[in-house]
Order: C-alpha cells, then sequence, then structure tokens
C-alpha cells in the first residue's frame, strides 16, 4: 500500500515507519518537523518528506495514497494545556480538516492515533471497555474525544476510519521522549539514583510499549475492512495496568543502586484508569504484542548507557515536548501559534 504517515518523524512515528516498510508499505511522511533533530541514537533512514503544517494539509497532499495514518498531534497533557484552544485546533479541527481532505482524495483507510486520556478521571473500579464513558481531565483528552467523533461521521462506503486508543506509551525511540512516565523513572533511576515521582502513586494507569503500538498500527491496516471499519479499539494489553507506584517499584528493582523518592508537596493524579484490551486481542489476533513492563525498563536503561543519555540532556529540552516547543519560541524559532518563522534549519541543532 501507499501510506502518509502525519507526524513521521515523532516519538511513535519514528518507529513505526520501517515497521510499515518492512511489511511492503510505500511510505510519505508529512511533518513539519518540530522534533526532527531531537534524537538518542543512529538517525533513521530518511524518507519522502512533505515538510507540512498540519493546518495547511490539501487533498492534493493525499491523493495517490491507499491510506492515512495520523499521528500528528501536540502530543501530551502539559503541552495541550499550553493554550487549550491551539490543542482543539491542532488535535481536533485539524484532524477532522485532514480526514476530509484524504475522503476527497479517494483514501480509503484513515487510521487515528487517538488516545486512552480520553477516559481520564475513569468511572469505574474496573478495567474499561471502548463503549465506556468518557471524563478527560486535559484538553488533550477531550480533543481526541471530539475527533473521534466527527471521524466517526464522515465513515461510509469510500472511507474508513479506524481509532486506535494507545494506553500510555513508552520504550526506547530514536526521537526519545523523557516525558513519558515510565521513559522518566528509568532516566531518573539511572542519571540520578532517585526513581522520583511527582504524585503519590496511587492512580492507575495503561501501559504499552512503543513497538507494541507500531504492530498495532501495522495490524490494523492489514486487518480485512469489515472487522475493523468505525470501531475503536484500545491497544495496549489488559495485563499491563499498573499503578504508578509499582511501576516506580519495578524501575527500582531494575536499575541497581536507585530509589524512590517522592517528590515534596506531590498529591493524588486526576487522571486514574484501567483499560481492557480484550476486543482487539479478540477481533485482530494478527497484533500480538510482545512486550512487558519490565522488559522495557531494561530495554531502556541499555539503551540510554549505548547512546549516552546525560544528566544535562535529561533536564534539557530535547526530550521534552512541551521544553522544546517554548525553547524554539524563545528563540524566536516559532510564533504563539506554534508556526515556524523563517527557515526551518535555523532551528536544527
Amino acid at each position: 500500500m501507499r501510506i502518509l504517515v502525519t507526524g513521521h518523524e515523532g516519538y511513535l512515528g519514528t518507529v513505526l515507519v520501517p515497521v510499515l516498510q518492512a511489511a511492503g508499505h510505500e511510505v510519505t511522511g508529512l511533518d513539519t518537523g518540530l522534533f526532527a533533530p531531537c534524537l538518542l541514537g543512529p538517525a533513521p533512514a530518511p524518507v519522502r518528506t512533505l515538510r507540512r503544517d498540519l493546518r495547511d494539509v490539501r487533498a492534493e497532499d493525499c491523493r495517490g495514497h491507499d491510506a492515512v495514518i495520523h499521528l500528528a498531534a501536540l502530543s501530551n497533557d502539559p503541552v495541550g494545556n499550553l493554550d487549550p484552544e491551539l490543542t482543539f485546533d491542532i488535535n481536533y479541527r485539524s484532524t477532522v480538516a485532514l480526514a476530509r481532505a484524504a475522503k476527497e482524495a479517494g483514501v480509503a483507510r484513515f487510521l487515528f492515533s487517538s488516545s486512552c486520556s480520553l477516559y481520564g478521571a475513569g468511572l469505574d473500579d474496573r478495567p474499561l471497555t471502548e463503549d465506556a464513558r468518557f471524563a478527560p481531565v486535559t484538553a488533550y483528552g477531550e480533543s481526541k474525544i471530539r475527533a473521534e467523533r466527527d471521524l466517526l461521521g464522515l465513515a461510509d462506503d469510500g472511507f474508513s476510519p479506524v481509532f486506535l486508543r494507545n494506553a500510555t506509551a513508552y520504550g526506547y525511540s530514536p526521537r526519545l521522549r523523557t516525558d513519558l512516565v515510565v521513559n522518566d523513572l528509568v532516566a531518573s533511576a539511572l542519571l540520578t539514583g532517585q526513581v522520583r515521582l511527582s504524585s503519590l502513586g496511587q492512580a492507575w494507569r495503561p501501559l504499552v510499549h512503543v513497538d507494541d503500538i507500531a504492530a498495532a498500527f501495522a495490524a490494523l491496516l492489514a486487518a480485512p475492512r469489515e472487522r475493523v471499519h468505525g470501531q475503536a479499539y484500545n491497544v495496549g494489553r489488559t495485563a499491563e495496568n499498573f499503578r504508578i507506584m509499582d511501576v516506580a517499584r519495578t524501575v527500582r528493582d531494575l536499575v541497581p543502586g536507585s530509589e524512590i523518592v517522592i517528590a515534596s508537596g506531590s498529591g493524588a493524579d486526576q487522571r486514574n484508569y484501567r483499560v481492557s484490551c480484550d476486543l482487539i486481542a479478540a477481533r485482530v489476533p494478527e497484533f500480538s504484542p510482545r512486550w512487558t513492563l519490565g522488559d522495557g525498563v531494561r530495554q531502556l536503561a541499555e539503551a540510554y548507557r549505548r547512546y549516552g543519555l546525560t544528566r544535562e540532556a535529561l533536564d534539557g529540552e530535547r526530550y521534552q515536548r512541551l521544553r522544546r516547543i517554548q525553547a524554539l519560541q524563545r528563540a524566536g524559532h516559532l510564533d504563539d501559534r506554534l508556526r515556524w518563522r523563517g527557515s526551518r534549519e535555523t532551528a536544527a541543532a
């Protein structure tokens, strides 16, 4: 298939593109380039790239593709809270505009990277299924709800959207993010000796390795249309729901010499939910997640050592999305709407 992947230079896109290529697909990336230089380890092989802001995508950009995999977004709660209205503009309105452009261009499949963040505070003590009520606590979570709703309204015999509600991602990617809980805790343990929690650690969170998310996209892309059309799937494994404190204990046990430290003034985390991933396991047996939390912690620690992650880098802007955006704004490279001023190449360092 010929596939357009938006946000292909992000944390997930950098892992997903080689998976799609290995399956024989022809990939074109579309990315504004905010995080292109944010590398830890070898740079991925280049692909044909449309250097485009998501808000400027046209039907011509989508024409000639069999599928769109839409990853591009303001990608976590802190970034989303920077300007909630801007979050809705990019994550919601531009997502729907992209889907309309893809539909106009004759694209048949549209895989949307949604999030379990839309469950938010959780409203049940049991693992939540895909038909659970939403309780978002952030603009990011709300933007995913609105986007799913309007994308489903575009579905018809010629246009088939699928929604991947990814659990909280972790694991090594060449375009690393340390603003993800497991990635952050492992880095902190390795570089400071402290598994540092900013909450009391009692909240539940579903976890999924970035490699398994990529595998889910590949499996859903290949699945027969009648099995996945218009369907939302929680992506992960039901067994991989953990309290944050238990995550911290796993990191402590696997990173020698580290200890758990709860930051002064920490309180409860509003986000608190478990999810069931039984639906994707039953309907898409081609997707078989293989990572456990323990294996992922070991992988991260080994990658951090191999590629020389430093305390300076951990505390800097390179691997944290909000800090990266704010640094680009302070340097005058981005305006207050997160649009580039001048050449992107001047911000590549």
